[in-house]
């Protein structure tokens, strides 16, 4: 019964959250020198729009309502240089959140659990699994795809996660682990119950 209760609660909050808050990916920055920003200063500087900067990737909880137009405008305005942007409406990722989407993948200390964030869906849905390299050996595999999300498991190796979902879609990606998405979905549930 808890579950039930867990599933239908976060239906009505993504619900409430409808045309309430959004999620913004960054692409390419802060790594390796390449695109530096500082992402708890930036959200200070967009506090007029509730956000809530999560880790140093470039990832950020916007809880105003704002359209996705003027949300990137505002952020573009305020850097030096002009990084990709995937933005999401938080009712998608808070259904992504909710998911049991790692469930019967293989696990243990060396896999991790990842999520790629597309620029747009894909219009066509790739047989899954599918594995880079292919085979026993594999490092990459993306086990699920939703909407525009890319759900991946990754081994210990030279091979990411991010680079095997741009090549096999042929367009940019992002890619964020596992738990940053689960602390999106805590931000957006607290978000949506004070609403």
């Amino acid at each position: 019964m808890r579950a039930n209760e867990a599933a239908l609660r976060s239906r009505i909050s993504a619900d409430r959250m409808s045309a309430m808050a959004s999620v913004v990916f960054f692409r390419a920055v802060n790594v390796g020198g390449h695109q530096k920003f500082q992402p708890s200063l930036l959200a200070h500087e967009l506090s007029e729009f509730g956000v809530v900067n999560v880790g140093a990737a470039g990832t950020f909880v916007v809880r105003a309502t704002v359209s996705q137009a003027k949300l990137r405008a505002e952020i573009l305005r305020r850097l030096s240089f002009k990084p990709e942007l995937m933005i999401c409406p938080a009712r998608e990722v808070l259904a992504l959140a909710c998911g049991s989407w790692f469930r019967d993948a293989p696990g243990g200390k060396d896999i991790g659990r990842f999520v790629s964030v597309l620029a747009q869906s894909p219009r066509l849905q790739p047989k899954l699994p599918f594995e880079q390299p292919v085979g026993g050996k594999w490092e990459v595999r993306a086990i699920a795809i939703t909407g525009r999300f890319v759900l991946s498991i990754r081994r210990l190796g030279q091979t990411y996660s991010n680079a095997v979902v741009e090549k096999h879609f042929g367009g940019p990606a992002t890619t964020r682990n596992w738990n940053t998405i689960e602390t999106i979905g805590q931000l957006l549930e607290r978000n949506s119950m004070a609403s």
